[in-house]
């Protein structure tokens, strides 16, 4: 029987699965028996498209199409949680199991925060990420760094601290991670300067570092980090969907040396970007110029995790002028003071902007210093930001009615009338 902290080796007992899983199979067998089970209603995750740089958001509720999920595809960069809020009603009335990377964890938590997402009805299956990059970049490093022809990729991987492309011929080629973003190539900026490799916070964090001997290519490390988790596995082992056996101790340990390794990289990007931001007059005066290409397009706004709102303050005539194009800085400043304290840094707002304006690096710079000073880390629990402004009467007003002192409405467990 499974139980929270445990850490295992697993794979799955299908045999035609085996062969198209990239590390044992595991998270999609436990996927399929969650649905098999009557666990959940539907999977949501990801699956490829057109090619390996087509990364598309598929809603399963038939087990035989969670085959077309296996495997992982670097050069997909969607953020889940904010299109099961939009066009999955934040999964209210319906339960579903999810893969996320870390950021769309942090999201998860963030939305679910705000009662925008019921996370009694999300089911988290974790993927160790070590970043993922743009489909344009992938293609564009892949023709002049690597090159070879974009279109005759079957298949990317990251393993071993080096990028790899595998070709229609069966050849592979492999280029160290430091060297192609040295010169401007690799990840996107901001999994650089990401610090969240393990998703602990969801129900089963899974992936292939720290499986080794017999088992490695052919299993998926697991670790248990929930009640919900332990519940999932012990059920799928005893069903015989899946197999498992104790991580090697050895594999634990070099488990903890990959992430530790990420981590330290994570963190000197992060030293590098926002030293390069500069501080106080410099910092705004970048900002101030960068924005100035904003044509106002909404993409930001429409792909964030934590913008939300129904009556968005951007579109409010007394601040931000109609038409005006570049808008007036109040246009950015607005965004800032909503979401900085909360940025998940999930690189969405700078990955869709349509002027190429680095707006993951000035929310996040802006996170980390409110972090610094208030302690609240977004993302990984459900402790509310410290920063939530309100309108003050309205906030009385509603303060009364309802004796709690809430900061968000909570649609799914609402406060007490």
């Amino acid at each position: 029987m499974a139980a929270k902290g445990d850490m295992v080796y697993a794979w799955t007992t299908d045999a035609d699965l085996q062969s198209k899983a990239e590390c044992g199979g595991a998270v999609t067998a436990l996927l399929k028996y969650a649905l098999e089970s009557k666990a959940v209603d539907a999977v949501f995750a990801v699956q490829k498209g057109l090619d390996i740089y087509d990364a598309q958001p598929t809603l399963i509720t038939d087990p035989k199409d969670l085959e077309k999920t296996a495997g992982s595809l670097h050069c997909g960069t969607l953020l889940l949680p904010k299109i099961i809020k939009k066009y999955l009603d934040g999964a209210k009335d319906k339960k579903i199991a999810v893969t996320v990377k870390g950021c769309d964890m942090m999201a998860m938590y963030e939305l679910a925060k705000r009662g925008q997402i019921n996370l009694d009805n999300i089911l988290m299956i974790g993927v160790n990420c070590g970043g993922t990059v743009s489909p344009v970049m992938a293609r564009k490093m892949i023709a002049e760094k690597f090159e070879l022809d974009p279109d005759e990729v079957v298949k990317e991987e990251i393993d071993k601290g080096q990028f790899i492309v595998v070709m229609k011929d069966g050849t592979h080629k492999g280029i160290s991670i430091d060297e192609l973003e040295d010169e401007g190539y690799g990840r996107r900026s901001n999994c650089r300067r990401c610090l969240l490799k393990v998703p602990r916070q969801a129900d089963i964090a899974a992936g292939n570092w720290g499986v080794i001997g017999d088992k490695a290519g052919k299993a998926t490390f697991v670790e248990v980090c929930s009640q919900k988790g332990a519940d999932l596995l012990t059920k799928a082992a005893a069903a015989g969907v899946v197999a498992t056996e104790p991580a090697n101790p050895k594999g634990i340990e070099i488990r903890g040396k990959v992430e530790n390794a990420m981590l330290k990289l994570g963190n000197k990007w992060r030293d590098k970007d926002f030293t390069a931001l500069g501080e106080g007059d410099e910092r705004l005066k970048k900002i101030l110029e960068e924005t100035s290409r904003c044509i106002k397009c909404y993409s930001c706004i429409e792909a964030c995790p934590i913008c939300y709102c129904v009556d968005c303050s951007t579109k409010n005539p007394a601040l931000v002028k109609p038409g005006q194009i570049p808008p007036g800085f109040m246009f950015h400043l607005i965004r800032f003071s909503h979401i900085a304290d909360s940025c998940v840094n999930c690189g969405q707002c700078e990955e869709l902007c349509a002027a190429e304006i680095p707006n993951a690096l000035f929310m996040h710079a802006q996170q980390v210093e409110l972090e610094k000073l208030f302690g609240h880390k977004p993302g990984v629990d459900m402790s509310l930001p410290v920063l939530a402004l309100v309108e003050e009467a309205t906030e009385r007003k509603r303060l009364a009615a309802t004796g709690s002192d809430q900061i968000y409405t909570n649609v799914f467990n609402p406060p007490p009338q």
